[in-house]
């Protein structure tokens, strides 16, 4: 016969596994209403921000990106940075492109100056930004591929007057400040430095103040990107997800589709494991009265290669 203690001993053990249960079961259709509507939130969000363009109909294209995603092979994305302004054309401010090689592990981030003399396909010799005024996102994406000798997979332009909208949504970034600087009313000291939406605009926009004017300009805005991937990878709460959904929607476009946005996610998201920034070495040069940022031909020749080998690295 078992005594009280063991009864009610027993007694317990019976009841623990219907309240585990129940717990669990509660937590489980707490965190799946959270997904589903992150999952449709999302599915809103790359609905509004998906702006195809008029080479994404052709059919060797969309073969070249199927086989791409299915091989896990590397892709090109080239990010717009534009101010955008009624009854204003724009520039393109920023042009980064992100070559993500997920066999490798691996991103190389290639800043082109903005003030850069290129051949603007229709346009002649002209700066790179203004290929964006002359065309939109096409001729820019064809003008980066004519230079670089490589295939533009997609791109992803971003209202730069939004900008500090999804910093403060992030609630900011952290980076490593290498040199002190005033720019916008805000003093940047040497060291880590955690910046506001604003803070990080003025940081990114500063160049005059540099001596190596666009160059260090554009380490800045890689510094700020990869702080800002960093901070958005480590996200836990479904209110800060839906509320950086809703200015993403607002201030992002690309071609990229739902499933394509996907499939980055999943196969290719390792690869931000290692950033490798690159520069275009070049020196400034006034042909008539117009500054240009000139890059050497041997130059152009080494980025393609780096670029060229890290796409195909295994």
């Amino acid at each position: 016969m078992k005594s009280r203690l063991e009864k009610n001993h027993s007694g317990k053990k019976r009841k623990w596994p219907y309240w585990v249960g129940g717990f669990l079961l509660l937590l489980l259709i707490i965190v799946g209403i959270g997904l589903i509507y992150i999952y449709d939130k999302v599915s809103d969000t790359a609905e509004t921000m998906h702006e195809p363009l008029d080479r994404d109909n052709n059919p060797e294209r969309q073969q070249e990106i199927n086989e791409a995603f299915d091989e896990q092979k590397s892709l090109n994305i080239l990010l717009l940075g534009v101010d955008e302004r009624t009854n204003d054309d724009g520039r393109s401010d920023t042009m980064i492109l992100l070559s993500v090689n997920p066999n490798v592990k691996t991103i190389k981030m290639l800043s082109i100056p903005r003030d850069t003399r290129v051949r603007i396909p229709g346009e002649g010799e002209d700066k790179i930004n203004h290929a964006y005024a002359f065309g939109g996102v096409e001729l820019s994406i064809q003008t980066v591929e004519e230079m670089l000798g490589l295939s533009v997979h997609f791109y992803a332009k971003v209202n730069m007057e939004g900008f500090h909208q999804g910093i403060d949504a992030l609630g900011g970034v952290t980076l490593s400040n290498e040199r002190a600087f005033s720019q916008g009313g805000y003093d940047f000291p040497t060291g880590e430095i955690h910046l506001n939406g604003d803070e990080a605009l003025s940081y990114t926009r500063m160049r005059k103040g540099d001596p190596r004017g666009d160059i260090g300009r554009n380490e800045r805005q890689r510094n700020v990107i990869q702080a800002a991937i960093n901070e958005a990878a480590s996200f836990s709460s479904v209110t800060k997800v839906t509320n950086i959904l809703d200015i993403i929607g607002d201030n992002v476009k690309t071609d990229l589709d739902f499933e394509q946005m996907r499939t980055l996610f999943t196969d290719y998201r390792q690869a931000r494991e290692s950033i490798d920034s690159m520069e275009l070495s070049g020196s400034g040069q006034y042909i008539g009265d117009i500054w240009y940022y000139i890059v050497p031909d041997e130059e152009i020749n080494r980025a393609q290669n780096e670029l060229r080998n890290h796409m195909e690295a295994r």
